[in-house]
C-alpha cells in the first residue's frame, strides 16, 4: 500500500517516545525526521528553557505554530511534535490538514521515569514533577484523545511499537492521500 509521501505527526505527552519512535519509523520509511522542539531551538539558537524564561510560554507556542504552518517539508517527513503543540486552540486541526496524526501514550509513572533528570523540560522544573504531570495530563488528555489513533508505548519493545505505528500510518496515509486527491489538494 503506497503512502504517497504523506507526512506523519507523532503527538502525545512528553516522555511517551515520540522522538525515539519517530527516528525508527522515519528510518523504515526513508523519510526525514524532525523534532519540533529541536527545530525551534535550532532556528532560535536558544534552548526551550531559555525561550520560556526570556519570552514566556505564549511566545514558544507561537514558534510551534509557525513551525507547523511552514517550517518543514510538506511530504516524506516524520515530525515528533512537542507535548503541548496540539493543545493550543486550532493546532490539532491544523496538524491534521498536514498529514497523518498518531498519538503515543504512556502511563504517568512511565512518563515520570522517562523524564526525570531531563533539564530541557521547563514545565517539569518544579518541586513535585508527578503532581505537575498529573495536572498537565488531565488538561491535555481530551485533546490527545481527539488526535487520532492512539498507540500505547508502555511495556512494549521499540520494534513492536514501530511496527504498530507503521501499520497504522500506512493505512491512514492512503486514506489521507485519497481524501486530498478528492478535494483537489
Amino acid at each position: 500500500m503506497q503512502s504517497s509521501g504523506v507526512n506523519l505527526y507523532l503527538v502525545g505527552f512528553m516522555g511517551t517516545g515520540k522522538t525515539t519512535v519517530g527516528r525508527a519509523v522515519a528510518h523504515q520509511l526513508g523519510y526525514a525526521l524532525l523534532d519540533s522542539d529541536h527545530e525551534i531551538e535550532r532556528q532560535q539558537k536558544r534552548t526551550i528553557p531559555e525561550i520560556f524564561a526570556t519570552d514566556g510560554e505564549a511566545a514558544f507556542r507561537a514558534l510551534e505554530r509557525a513551525f507547523v504552518e511552514g517550517g518543514h517539508a510538506a511530504t516524506r517527513t516524520v515530525v515528533a511534535c512537542g507535548g503541548g503543540l496540539v493543545v493550543q486552540p486550532g493546532m490539532l486541526e491544523l496538524v491534521k490538514t498536514k498529514g497523518v496524526v498518531i498519538c503515543l501514550h504512556a502511563s504517568l509513572e512511565a512518563i515520570l521515569r522517562r523524564t526525570q533528570g531531563n533539564k530541557n523540560r521547563p514545565l517539569l522544573d518544579v518541586e513535585n514533577p508527578m503532581d505537575r504531570i498529573r495536572a498537565l495530563y488531565a488538561a491535555r488528555e481530551p485533546i490527545y484523545n481527539k488526535a487520532g489513533s492512539i498507540i500505547l508505548t508502555d511495556g512494549r519493545t521499540l520494534s513492536d511499537i514501530v511496527q504498530h505505528v507503521l501499520r497504522t500510518y500506512r493505512r491512514e496515509a492512503a486514506d489521507f492521500a485519497r481524501a486530498a486527491k478528492a478535494s483537489g489538494q
